[in-house]
């Protein structure tokens, strides 16, 4: 009971992260039942069961605050789906001892992504307002379709961050559009899963907390995605993912390192993910105070042209 505790909380927190930033849920609980000893297939199975319910009331959470560009749903989560179904097929088939450290690499990827993404570049809005092509989605889609099937997650990384990237959509539609979208990848993942495992190893009662928590943070997320700063809360979820996988490569045989040398690699690790915050946090505010200042500035300014026009005497 208490396991299923925990793991409806971690729902709740993963969900409050993705809902609010399109990332991280998916990567975050495939960590955790990683870490547990879950394999890896059934580990992401596990999960994607879980998500058809979350990435369903995320949808519906993100369509009612207005959060949805449809057009871009639709461009996206098909050729995601078919991307999902089969990184499902390849990961159904790879044995455990080859999977895990496969499946570590890339989330560590993946995580590094992130935080030095979120950390040095902010998010860009210099093009805004322009459209997305089809030959940019398309292959997008199946790329981090099969991404997130063969990583336990990947959609929100990969499809969120490199839109977001090309700052051609307003990060609230952009988050809620890929959010949205990720059931239909959620669905042909677990499709693929289920072919292939059939339901070996997956652990309902699992998949059901984590829906639980999920589907209780998704509203809160989608109300979030309005003010929380994405710069800070992707740095600190990237470089929680880092933390997390390098353990499943120290603990393992692909890295034996000795004591010493691996209390080395964890402290060197949460000595940059510090930093990183410090500088994402920092990096809001200098970029706050700009936004601040240059409304106060367009205020006063409007301010003295409607006396200058007041002093001027009618003819």
């Amino acid at each position: 009971m208490r396991t299923l505790i925990v793991l409806a909380l971690a729902g709740l927190g993963a969900q409050l992260v993705d809902g609010s930033l399109g990332m991280a849920y998916g990567v975050t609980s495939t960590t955790l039942l990683l870490a547990a000893g879950t394999n890896p297939a059934a580990a992401s199975a596990t999960v994607h069961l879980a998500e058809i319910g979350t990435t369903l009331a995320s949808g519906l959470a993100h369509w009612r605050f207005r959060n949805v560009d449809w057009r871009l749903v639709a461009k996206v989560g098909v050729p995601g789906a078919v991307g999902a179904f089969a990184g499902a097929t390849v990961l159904s088939g790879l044995s455990t001892q080859i999977a895990k450290p496969v499946m570590a690499v890339i989330l560590i990827v993946l995580g590094l992504y992130v935080l030095t993404r979120f950390t040095l570049a902010g998010l860009p809005t210099g093009n805004l307002g322009k459209p997305l092509r089809n030959r940019f989605l398309s292959p997008l889609g199946l790329v981090a379709g099969f991404v997130d099937a063969t990583g336990g997650g990947g959609w929100g990384p990969v499809a969120n961050s490199t839109i977001l990237a090309s700052g051609r959509l307003e990060p609230r539609k952009v988050i809620g559009s890929i959010s949205t979208s990720e059931f239909v990848v959620t669905v042909a993942a677990s499709a693929g899963f289920l072919l292939g495992l059939g339901t070996e190893g997956v652990n309902l009662g699992w998949a059901a907390a984590l829906l639980v928590g999920g589907a209780i943070a998704a509203p809160f997320a989608a109300w979030l995605v309005r003010h929380v700063p994405p710069r800070v809360l992707g740095s600190g979820v990237g470089g929680l993912i880092i933390v997390t996988n390098v353990r499943t490569l120290l603990d393992g045989d692909l890295l034996p390192l000795g004591g010493t040398a691996t209390t080395a690699v964890y402290a060197a690790l949460f000595a940059v993910w510090a930093a990183a915050l410090t500088y994402a946090v920092r990096a809001h505010r200098r970029t706050r105070a700009r936004e601040i200042e240059v409304a106060r500035s367009r205020v006063s300014g409007g301010a003295e042209e409607h006396e200058q026009q007041r002093a001027v005497p009618s003819a």
